[in-house]
């Protein structure tokens, strides 16, 4: 097979850390919000056991602010999402799908609010400056959008929080999960999320001066040799484990909260005003058609991102494979699907054509671990 490499744009921004990454042996990109993503150092599953064991600086920068400010920004961030905010505090990240007039999903950002009139939604990989900008606009209201210059570092994995004390002291460690703070780093403010993409534990740096950023990215690997720091990415098999979803692969605009596992975060009872809120209400009342569930695969070895048909034994569609790989804890191939009713319960099994072969799939209930 041959290598392609990604040219490099104003399309496609590099990150402050890239420089750092590719010395320290970055072998794959991805793009994440027209920006580069680190996608692999050398052996996922290599890393795999590294995360679950060690602890990772990641480069994920990709991970793009929208920042909405003004007198009626928590008007626009509760009209783009589900989910109730009315009670939400100062210091605290919340996961909130943002949903469309047809009920369907445009993005799953974690939402920071700053102050009570300004928010940062730290944004899966869509252009939601422009759906907030369009609603603000639509809807005449007093708000500032932008993309703010905020480049993040990721430390996770279970040494993470020894890394981190060792850094900022003790106090770090008491911040609880989804909270974040402000914490100081020679001279420089830094607001710090306990939080990451991984169930490994871990923290997230927003980066707001970019020299103090770059001189902190390299304390990180200066003070972590103890810990056995190495460079990471968010991991294809830890995340199918855990059962964290990914935006464009798992699911997309062409499906909606409930389909995807959602229903905690949907607030219909309220009286809550969000965009998309009669088309849930019907959703719920006649029930979904399809449903994310997780997939067991009778073959050795698979890595994949992208839709692949499942079918039954008269070859009826039943679904599609979403994401897909060897998983080293379960000793099987696992994946990610959107299974159509009434196929969607565990137990059931369908057939997927891969390579010239014929697979046997074992649906499951989400998440593995």
């Amino acid at each position: 097979m041959k290598n392609y490499s990604i040219a490099k744009s104003r399309r496609i921004r590099s990150t402050p850390y890239t420089s750092r990454i590719e010395k320290q042996g970055v072998t794959s990109y991805t793009v994440y919000n027209h920006m580069l993503l680190p996608a692999a150092f050398g052996s996922i599953e290599d890393s795999y056991h590294h995360l679950k064991k060690d602890v990772q600086v990641w480069d994920v920068a990709a991970e793009r602010q929208v920042e909405i400010s003004g007198k009626d920004s928590a008007k626009l961030i509760q009209l783009m999402t589900c989910r109730d905010l009315t009670k939400s505090k100062i210091g605290r990240c919340y996961y909130c799908p943002i949903i469309d007039d047809s009920g369907n999903l445009v993005n799953d950002p974690v939402i920071l609010k700053l102050a009570e009139d300004k928010w940062w939604v730290s944004i899966a990989d869509s252009d939601v400056i422009f759906f907030a900008k369009g609603l603000a606009s639509g809807n005449k209201l007093e708000v500032k959008i932008f993309e703010p210059n905020v480049d993040i570092i990721a430390i996770q994995g279970p040494k993470s929080f020894s890394l981190m004390e060792k850094i900022f002291g003790k106090v770090i460690t008491e911040l609880k999960f989804f909270g974040f703070d402000y914490y100081n780093f020679k001279d420089v403010k830094h607001l710090i999320a306990r939080s990451g993409w991984s169930k490994q534990g871990g923290f997230e740096v927003y980066v707001e001066n970019t020299q103090s950023g770059l001189d902190l990215y390299d304390q990180l690997f200066e003070l972590g040799k103890e810990f056995n720091v190495k460079p990471g990415c968010p991991n294809l098999i830890e995340r199918i484990e855990s059962g964290l979803l990914s935006y464009g692969n798992d699911f997309d605009n062409n499906d909606n909260p409930f389909e995807c596992g959602f229903e905690k975060y949907i607030n219909l009872d309220s009286n809550i005003n969000f965009l998309g809120k009669d088309k849930l209400k019907k959703i719920k009342s006649e029930g979904i058609k399809k449903k994310l569930m997780g997939v067991e695969i009778e073959v050795e070895n698979i890595s994949l991102t992208g839709s692949l048909n499942i079918t039954d034994n008269n070859g009826k569609l039943i679904g599609d494979l979403r994401s897909a790989c060897y998983s080293p804890h379960f000793k099987k191939v696992i994946g990610i699907a959107m299974i159509n009713k009434p196929f969607c319960k565990a137990s059931e099994t369908g057939k997927l054509e891969i390579e010239d072969k014929t697979l046997t799939v074992k649906v499951c209930d989400l998440p593995f671990i």
